[in-house]
């Protein structure tokens, strides 16, 4: 945990200039979740904002912040002593409640009844969108609202202040930050050393795990680790890796407190790219430090995206892949037939951050509205970046068979895509290049120890482990 001070800021912080007009603020505790019966749970993770405001690993407990007293009280049960038997001593919930700064405690019995005589008072009600449906039927048992009712009495004005709060990092979220990305950038090595014919991809994977595991930590999503890169969340790993392959490894390791890194690279199998692939590398790699070098703050980060798409569109151009004019070819979205998601996305306690408070309501201001266009509307991100935050930067190019078969089908963009070209690229696969950035007062610096990524620096790494 961060020290006591930090928690109580933070709730101060919401009560005193986030904050919903006035009321209670009710934050659900996780839950541990059975893999197949009760004694069998998954590994628990805390709930990430009950977690930025509490900063409490333990299951079972809910904070209750009194916008009104600017007070908090901290919901859970003591121990039992089966409790210990099983799972060993642990702190009292007293003694748990004081290292978050938090002085007043009761049992989670007593909180319907706090809550039943709130509401009956008038006293309005703020808590976020439910993610798990146990979360569902807790707001059931505590407020009487139906689960498959329970989205219509989110708070709107909670999820903006949360949003407000959270997406500005702190040194000492951007230490634990660097701290993830410490270990993501090692298990990327690993991966890039190991790159040989032969190696399948889940001893790869079995590696990274491994290391993660040694280090005390774990990843902070399902990694892809893939030589079928153009399957763009790739969680499946039964391939052997061949000359020629390309692999595509994204993952991010967490920090102690669960801040998330998030990395993406590409290897050649058997240590050179060919000319092909080197080409669109170049093509990604000029994507992605372009998009680098115009992060700022006030610039949308939109306009981010569209500077990306452009770069790699004028490359596309250059190998014969494209035609025409660049800027109509990204107007009218023909670059995403190679691009087809977003750029970014905020990064924190989340990997992609409180994107379960509504992508929309994180990733885009007031004025602005999710596009239509297809791959521009992945974008998770667009509004106007300010100092703090920290975004990924990942631009791809892939060739997508169903994809590319469907567009030539019907005809689409003819103008800008030189599709007997592309055919030549099929079973290509695909790359993506990506860092995460901090946000400064006059531009931004990319986070982490420095991963290399130019053709020359990946092709030294590429599977000197197996060569060794």
């Amino acid at each position: 945990m961060f020290d006591a001070d930090t928690y109580r800021s933070r709730r101060r912080t919401l009560q005193q200039q986030e904050r919903p007009a006035s009321g209670l603020v009710l934050l659900l505790g996780n839950q541990p979740s059975p893999r197949n019966y009760a004694a069998n749970p998954h590994p628990f993770r805390q709930d990430s904002t009950f977690l930025y405001y509490f900063g409490l690993e333990r299951p079972n407990l809910c904070g209750l912040i009194d916008l009104d007293a600017g007070t908090s009280t901290l919901y859970g049960e003591q121990g039992t002593l089966e409790d210990v038997i099983w799972s060993g001593a642990s702190p009292s919930l007293q003694e748990e409640a004081t290292t978050a700064g938090v002085r007043s405690v009761a049992p989670l019995s007593d909180l319907a009844s706090t809550l039943t005589d709130a509401r009956s008072q008038g006293r309005p009600l703020h808590f976020l969108p439910p993610y798990r449906d146990a979360h569902r039927l807790r707001y059931e048992s505590l407020l009487g609202i139906r689960p498959d009712r329970v989205d219509a009495f989110v708070s709107e004005a909670l999820i903006r202040a949360v949003v407000r709060q959270r997406s500005v990092k702190s040194d000492a979220e951007v230490s634990q930050i660097e701290d993830a990305l410490e270990h993501t950038a090692g298990i990327h090595q690993y991966a890039q050393r190991h790159a040989a014919p032969g190696v399948p991809e889940q001893t790869i994977l079995g590696g990274m795990t491994g290391r993660l595991a040694e280090a005390n930590r774990s990843f902070a999503f399902t990694p892809t680790c893939s030589i079928h890169g153009e399957v763009l969340h790739n969680h499946s790993y039964p391939n052997t890796l061949a000359e020629g392959d390309l692999l595509l490894v994204d993952a991010g390791a967490n920090s102690p407190l669960h801040y998330a890194g998030d990395i993406t690279r590409v290897t050649p199998v058997g240590g050179s790219f060919t000319a092909r692939q080197a080409e669109i590398y170049e093509a990604v790699l000029a994507a992605q430090e372009d998009a680098l070098a115009a992060l700022a703050p006030d610039v949308p980060f939109i306009d981010i995206h569209r500077r990306a798409a452009h770069t790699l569109t004028e490359r596309l151009m250059e190998i014969g892949l494209m035609q025409g004019k660049a800027e109509a070819a990204v107007e009218a979205g023909a670059h995403a037939l190679f691009f087809p998601h977003g750029l970014g996305h905020m990064i924190g306690l989340d990997v992609h951050d409180m994107e379960s408070l509504g992508e929309d309501l994180v990733g885009y201001a007031d004025d602005q509205s999710r596009p239509d266009q297809f791959g521009l509307d992945a974008l998770r991100l667009a509004r106007p970046l300010r100092p703090g935050f920290v975004v990924s930067v990942e631009p791809g190019c892939y060739f997508i068979p169903p994809l590319i078969e469907r567009w030539q089908d019907e005809g689409r963009h003819e103008a800008f895509i030189n599709y007997d070209r592309v055919g030549d690229f099929l079973g290509f696969g695909g790359i993506r290049i990506e860092d995460d950035a901090l946000v400064t007062d006059d531009g931004s610096r990319v986070l982490g120890p420095d991963l290399p990524k130019s053709v020359q620096a990946v092709e030294a790494r590429a599977g000197t482990a197996a060569s060794a």
